[in-house]
């Protein structure tokens, strides 16, 4: 006998919590609920950049669907089609075996968004992103390899371009990575005694004439003096209009002028996010931005009405903001939103099985927080129709006690203020991880014949002579894990989400 199925398309922020608030509830009325997500977990993605910058165990920041969702089918991989008038969706599975069908009685699309980018040259090939755990690990040990080999080089040029570091975007999680990096990287730099911090270059590239849009323009602006004051370069008003072969040229947005030229090995890209684009295989209605139309209660809409079955929220959703605060109508993407709609909805499902109508979505923002690096950060905290704002220690205090209230599981959250009370008491830990994407390298130098050593004559001094061996060289940059599949990441725009 087949059970009544409520399919989740999608584990971030809006599947996870879902499930939590169905699964029980709907396995006592002799129902399942199966999530479909072809990562194995929820990336809880305001702490990317303590990821990257080692505040953070990278495993705390993701929270394991197998763990918290007890009473839900998981399925790991991705759906690639949807026949709502039939009630099936098309599965295709991480290991590429050939898709299958599965029915459903409602669905609940949940699948986020994706990082948007641009046609730039060589874009693709020199930058990463900061939407998925793997990333923020990524950077995190290529930011440490290369100021060890910086420090190991006579040549000035390879030098200058491995300790270059640039962010486009200057939006919450562009700021945070970027501030969060130097913090970690000027500490990397003070315990080598062959660089000094003044070796560190800091560039932040951002397309409009402020940064940071969820904050006051007043301290949008002191956050900018705040960067410049610890060194970083900020450019504003300005794009990246290539970045082939690590080459990076700046142009001025007003007229298109060259600004600026220069090498790097770390360009880390977050101008951005569009709605996950497998909305366009569901057949239910999009907007001119590709989001699922949805009504106030999260149920899916057409022109005929709602559509019954079929539920979503999140960033892939249209979601109507009611206090009239998200620009154009609609309630900004992000997590803070997901969260609360994500609950919102799971009761909306329930009152809609009892026969009961559904109840409209509508929240009030809380503001924004962010941190800087250890004991700075800036913050806007709406509190009864009042705004308070903070900067300096009591911003990354209140950055800090959100973010730790708002990541999912006590389990998680106790994981979490445990790296972050060891960073307090020891320091930022700056150990860098070798050979994360050839694990077996070791094993296979063991069973390897020993090469013949060069000459001493021929390796010059001050640098690293297994530099091409690990594969460094001055026109690459050390790739992060494969994060997989994208369909179900998360929204990444400001902290407090």
């Amino acid at each position: 006998m087949n059970r009544p199925r409520i399919l989740i398309v999608g584990g971030g922020y809006v599947g996870l919590y879902t499930a939590l608030g169905l699964q029980k509830k709907i396995k006592e009325q002799g129902g399942i609920v199966t999530l479909v997500d072809p990562l194995p977990y929820m990336t809880y993605q305001p702490f990317l950049p303590e990821v990257a910058a080692g505040n953070i165990e990278s495993r705390h920041a993701v929270v394991s669907h197998r763990m918290h969702l007890k009473d839900t089918e998981l399925i790991n991989g991705k759906v690639i089609k949807v026949d709502h008038d039939a009630r099936t969706a098309t599965i295709q599975s991480v290991d590429n075996e050939d898709p299958f069908q599965l029915s459903y009685d409602e669905i609940v699309i949940a699948a986020g968004s994706i990082t948007r980018t641009f046609p730039i040259p060589g874009l693709d090939e020199a930058a990463v992103g900061l939407k998925a755990i793997e990333e923020a690990n990524g950077i995190r040990n290529q930011t440490l390899e290369l100021i060890e080999t910086a420090s190991l080089t006579s040549d000035e040029d390879v030098k200058r371009r491995s300790l270059t570091f640039v962010v486009v975007g200057g939006g919450f999680a562009g700021i945070e990575i970027l501030a969060e990096l130097e913090d970690m990287a000027r500490v990397a730099a003070e315990r080598n005694p062959r660089l000094k911090p003044s070796d560190l270059r800091f560039v932040l590239v951002e397309a409009l004439g402020r940064i940071m849009p969820e904050v006051t323009e007043e301290q949008a602006v002191k956050v900018v003096e705040h960067l410049r004051s610890r060194g970083i370069e900020v450019h504003l008003n300005t794009s990246l209009a290539s970045a082939e072969g690590g080459h990076l040229k700046l142009i001025s947005m007003p007229d298109k002028a060259p600004k600026d030229e220069f090498d790097a090995d770390t360009l880390i890209w977050t101008a951005g996010v569009q709605a996950n684009p497998m909305a366009k295989n569901t057949g239910f209605p999009l907007d001119e931005r590709g989001r699922v139309r949805v009504s106030a209660d999260l149920r899916i809409t057409g022109d005929d009405g709602p559509i019954p079955g079929a539920w979503s929220a999140g960033d892939v959703a249209a979601v109507p903001d009611l206090t009239g605060q998200g620009p154009g109508g609609f309630c900004v993407p992000n997590a803070q939103h997901a969260l609360r709609q994500a609950k919102r909805l799971a009761k909306n499902i329930l009152l809609a099985r009892a026969g009961q109508p559904p109840v409209d979505y509508k929240h009030a923002s809380l503001g924004a927080v962010a941190g800087f690096g250890t004991w700075k950060g800036v913050a806007k905290i709406v509190l009864g129709g009042k705004t308070i704002k903070l900067d300096g220690p009591l911003a990354w205090l209140a950055h800090r006690g959100y973010h730790g209230m708002a990541m999912p599981t006590l389990e998680r959250k106790a994981r979490v203020v445990g790296n972050w009370a060891i960073s307090l008491g020891v320091g930022r830990d700056t150990t860098q991880l070798l050979n994360l994407n050839d694990p077996t390298r070791t094993f296979r130098e063991a069973t390897s014949p020993t090469p013949k050593m060069a000459s001493p004559s021929t390796v010059p001094v001050g640098t690293d002579p297994n530099r091409e061996r690990r594969g460094i060289d001055s026109r690459r940059r050390i790739m992060p894990l494969d994060p997989g599949p994208k369909e179900t990441t998360p929204e990444q725009t400001p902290s407090t989400r």
